[in-house]
């Protein structure tokens, strides 16, 4: 199918590339279906893709590749509606707000995307241990 994007023009997507997010994610609740895309001058950054909203897209990254002592504990209640079996089914990603300069940037860490790659399933969850806007620069000087 065509999808037109944000910041990819209109591409090609396979059905079984969509995640489902049941609920939506919190503030756009009635968006649903979205896709992650890479940029193809990096594999660090990705672009999180509304299929039904072209204008709606989160540029979202793998938080370990940043924060190697992050750490998320999902309650039954998630891996019930994620039907998450095991830990090697999931996939975490976290949304960036980018600014400019890009090392002001921030990384929402209390509010991870959790995916099921088994079945597409995917949600946004709310952790209490984090911060909203922890700053990407200072964990890649970090390393």
């Amino acid at each position: 199918m065509k999808l037109s994007t944000k910041y990819h023009g209109t591409i090609d997507i396979e059905e079984n590339e969509i995640w489902h997010f049941e609920q939506g994610i919190p503030g756009f609740e009635g968006e649903k279906q979205f896709v992650i895309l890479s940029f193809e001058e990096n594999s660090v950054f990705y672009v999180l893709q509304s299929v039904n909203n072209e204008a709606l897209a989160f540029i979202v990254t793998d938080p370990f590749s940043f924060y190697k002592e992050y750490e998320i504990k999902l309650d039954d209640a998630v891996t019930h509606a994620l039907q998450l079996e095991k830990p090697e089914q999931s996939m975490v990603y976290v949304i960036l707000t980018v600014r400019d300069p890009f090392k002001e940037t921030t990384a929402n860490l209390q509010a991870p995307l959790v995916l099921n790659t088994t079945n597409r399933k995917a949600k946004q969850i709310i952790l209490n241990d984090y911060s909203r806007r922890q700053p990407v620069a200072a964990a890649a000087v970090k390393e």
